[in-house]
């Protein structure tokens, strides 16, 4: 990637700008020469050759829209002259192939923490979750109280996750509410977790409970406010019985197949398909191939690109769910008179994503080449090894939410514009451009954009995976966790009272 254009795939009609091109400059393009006829900002694209009216327009060897007019050879292509060709529910069919045979290399470890119930963690923690938002600020106080006092060595963090959900819904809102906060509960990234309700809420104490496996052991406090006395004496109380139990835990070797990243993307642009998204999937790839599971979510950022997954499913069944999962996002969108193609942000576009199928094209990538072994619905639990989907929307809280909730010990999160946010569980910043890494350092943990200036996929993948290994095993945290940036955000489809 050093001349400063880059072509994807021999067969597409358009090229990438690595950066700003004037108008008036001559370029060649893999056998395609052309002056440019207009300025072309970095990370968009140009006509390699022309592109008639109706034409698709080609990037990844994939079509991602068609010509809205005659595109002449060195135009800029981008929303004013393409449009999409998405459309509503489809029909496929299942013609698996083999995935792509995964790296080898010897086994690998991280320093993880054993929970009781056989579970492995990757931080030793100490939660607050509300159930229901009445109680916010309560276990906001609780947990800034706690601090304050100063953390037991060995206590990683105190975190209260508010929500404001709890009370008020119906249906299956009111389940994926309860089912996400008890997915979050049983994370084992947390020693122990204070329950804080209030105790006139839908989402009863008594009923939260019967979510939660072992809910008689060690690791679960809970408490009702309105029975309370002075709520914030107990909550401090409650949490430092947990942390009695959690200074005793310790780190031990584990084999690397017992780790699970959560894959997602936000603020993307137009390198990340190029350098980003790759670079997780080839990470995912190293993973999987430990016997070690990877999860990626983001429905609607699926839409257009689904012949880059389906036939990889590993069986009939997981190719029913996927098609499943596909249509029945699509269905929602329509059940309020939306088009499926709404999307990307106006972000996206600055960066130089012009449709849906093209930031499909890229976000998919983080899937890398292994085989599709289970496909959850949303608020479901890993069960599998493997590369698992996760049924959510691109919404990067809301993902980030499901990812965790999922099990998920940490999540690689890619990024061209950029974005401080964190979520319940170590969430990694990969720029897809070197200059938002330099720019933002406080947000970035790793950047990919060094593909463009020459580092190898390979190399960075193995540096990523080592890196991941360094923050898993507690000699690491991200830039979230260092900013003290941790919240979640539940879907909400449904009526509220």
């Amino acid at each position: 990637m050093h001349s400063g254009i880059l072509v994807i795939h021999p067969s597409d009609n358009v090229a990438i700008a690595l950066r700003p091109l004037a108008a008036g400059a001559a370029v060649h393009a893999e056998g395609a020469s052309a002056t440019l006829v207009a300025d072309i900002p970095c990370g968009h694209k140009f006509a390699r050759r022309p592109i008639a009216a109706g034409e698709a327009v080609l990037k990844f060897g994939q079509p991602i829209g068609r010509a809205t007019a005659d595109i002449p050879a060195g135009t800029w292509v981008h929303v004013h002259n393409v449009k999409t060709t998405l459309e509503g529910v489809l029909d496929y069919t299942y013609a698996p192939q083999p995935p792509a045979p995964l790296p080898e290399r010897p086994a690998l470890t991280f320093d993880g923490y054993v929970r009781p119930d056989g579970e492995v963690g990757v931080r030793n923690e100490l939660w607050i979750i509300p159930t229901v938002g009445c109680v916010n600020e309560i276990a906001q106080r609780v947990a800034r109280e706690f601090r304050e006092r100063g953390l037991p060595a060995g206590v990683d963090g105190v975190h209260a996750f508010t929500h404001p959900y709890g009370c008020s819904q119906l249906g299956a809102d009111h389940a994926a509410t309860q089912q996400i906060l008890a997915g979050l509960a049983r994370h084992p990234n947390a020693a122990g977790v204070l329950v804080i309700g209030l105790g006139c809420e839908n989402n009863t104490m008594a009923s939260f409970r019967q979510l939660l496996p072992g809910v008689d052991s060690g690791r679960y406090r809970f408490l009702v406010v309105q029975e309370a006395a002075d709520e914030i004496a107990d909550g401090l109380r409650l949490l430092g019985e947990l942390a009695q139990d959690a200074v005793r835990c310790r780190r031990v070797p584990l084999p690397l197949a017992r780790l699970r990243v959560g894959l997602k993307c936000g603020g993307s642009d137009g390198f990340s398909g190029l350098t980003a998204n790759p670079l997780v999937g080839a990470f995912s790839d190293l993973l999987v191939a430990q016997g070690g599971t990877s999860v990626l979510t983001e429905v609607p950022e699926m839409f257009g690109a689904e012949a880059l997954f389906l036939n990889r499913c590993v069986s009939r069944a997981v190719f029913d769910d996927c098609v499943a999962m596909i249509n029945g996002f699509k269905e929602y969108f329509q059940r309020y008179n939306q088009v499926v193609y709404e999307n990307p942000s106006p972000g996206n576009k600055d960066g130089g994503i012009t449709t849906l199928e093209e930031k499909s094209l890229g976000c998919l990538q983080k899937g890398g080449t292994s085989g599709v072994v289970a496909v959850l619905p949303y608020a479901g639990r890993l069960q599998e090894r493997g590369l698992n989907f996760l049924t959510g929307p691109g919404n990067d809280i809301v993902s980030l939410t499901a990812l965790a909730a999922s099990g998920a010990h940490l999540a690689l999160f890619t990024t061209g514009r950029g974005t401080p946010l964190g979520g319940p569980v170590p969430t990694v910043k990969i720029a897809s451009n070197s200059a938002l890494a330099v720019r933002k350092p406080g947000w970035i943990d790793f950047d990919a954009g060094r593909l463009i200036d020459g580092a190898t996929l390979p190399e960075l993948a193995d540096e990523l995976l080592q890196h991941v290994i360094a923050l898993a095993s507690g000699r690491a945290r991200t830039r979230n966790e260092e900013n003290g940036f941790r919240e979640i955000a539940i879907f909400k489809d449904g009526v509220t009272l």
